[in-house]
Order: structure tokens, then sequence, then C-alpha cells
């Protein structure tokens, strides 16, 4: 499995410079967790990841490509989950439609069952999305990233509205995501139970105060 990095990165967003000479480096196996204050570029740093914005100088790349993972999309595509702030759940489709709309997307094999099982929302599987709670929600866009395999989880605040069992189910899910090879780079105000992993402290980074922006 390739390795992931970037260097050199800088970011203008907002009509400001984000963040400048950001570096970060990810083997198969490893975790980075990202730290800083509001404003800091943690959600920033994850479009950048996921190929969504291009920074304004710097490249991220995969170890087995020349080419940045904007120059061939098609290829990080393939290699990556990306889970933002906000939850698409569909409010007429089911659980089990949403994450098997989501997955069939991505690949015609997909364990829709077993990631809705992971996550602890079986019992809702027939339920639409309009009548799940803000936690639900976030269950289910989390079972998209376990029905089907991908190199590089790219989570941001993964654990917003999640109780104590669905945390735990999702630090478990990193876990056999890791001991497989898989990658996880995570922003996160709380506290995950993720063994041996790395900090990117996006403070270290900041060009600007963003509370006087």
């Amino acid at each position: 499995m390739p390795s992931f990095s970037g260097q050199g990165l800088g970011c203008f967003r907002g009509g400001r410079l984000v963040f400048e000479n950001l570096a970060f480096a990810l083997q198969p196996g490893n975790a980075l967790v990202l730290r800083g204050p509001n404003g800091s570029g943690k959600s920033t740093l994850l479009r950048l990841m996921a190929g969504l914005i291009q920074p304004l100088e710097g490249q991220i790349k995969w170890s087995d490509s020349d080419a940045g993972i904007t120059d061939d999309p098609d290829l990080h595509y393939g290699r990556t989950h990306y889970v933002g702030h906000a939850d698409a759940v569909k409010p007429v489709l089911t659980v089990t439609e949403n994450v098997t709309f989501w997955a069939r997307l991505r690949s015609p094999q997909s364990d829709v069952a077993g990631a809705i099982d992971k996550l602890g929302i079986a019992p809702l599987a027939d339920i639409p999305g309009q009548f799940l709670s803000a936690g639900q929600k976030r269950r289910v866009n989390l079972a998209r990233i376990l029905a089907v395999p991908a190199n590089l989880w790219l989570l941001d605040e993964p654990a917003t509205a999640l109780d104590v069992d669905a945390i735990a189910a999702l630090c478990d899910a990193i876990a056999e995501h890791r001991a497989a090879g898989g990658m996880v780079v995570a922003s996160t105000h709380q506290n995950l139970a993720l063994t041996d992993h790395a900090v990117l402290h996006l403070s270290d980074y900041i060009t600007e105060d963003p509370a006087l922006v």
C-alpha cells in the first residue's frame, strides 16, 4: 500500500492565508489527529487532502505516483473516503438505502449490512432519514466508509453528536482499518481512543489570528 504525504502546503481561504509551510506524512497503518482552535485550518487541510480544493502552494501526493492528487483525481478518489461536517442523509431514503446509494457510487461490491451493524444502527435499517436524530445521522455517514474499502479515511469532527457507545464503535472501526494497513486523518476537539497516533497542531502554521480576521 502506498504512503500519502504533503509538503510545503499553503492555503488561501476567506480572504486570508490560513496556513503555510505545512507538511505531513502517512505510512500504511498510521493515524494523524489534527488539533487547533476554530478557524485554524483543520477542515481546510482535510479538504485539501480530499482533493476538493487546491493548495496555494505545495503538493499532496501518493508515493506511487509522480503526480499530485489533483492531477490524477480518479486515482485519488478511488483510494479516499471523506466525511465532512454535513451529514448528507437523504430524508426520504431509509438508513440501508442511504448507505447503499453511496456505496454503489464507489463500487458494485459492498457490505452495507455489516457497516450498519458495526455502527450500531442495524435496528434503524428501515427507518427513513427524516426520522433520525443528529447522532444517528452521523452514524449513517460513518457507515458509508465501512461499506466500501479505501486506503485513506479523512474525518472532520467524526465524533460530533455521537454518544459513548457510538464513539467506541468508531474507534474500533478505525483500529481495524489501521490494522489492515489503512490510514486515517481526523480533526477533533475530543479525545478519541486512538493508539500510537501522531498529532499535527495547526496553530503552529497559522499566519494570522483567526479571531482577529
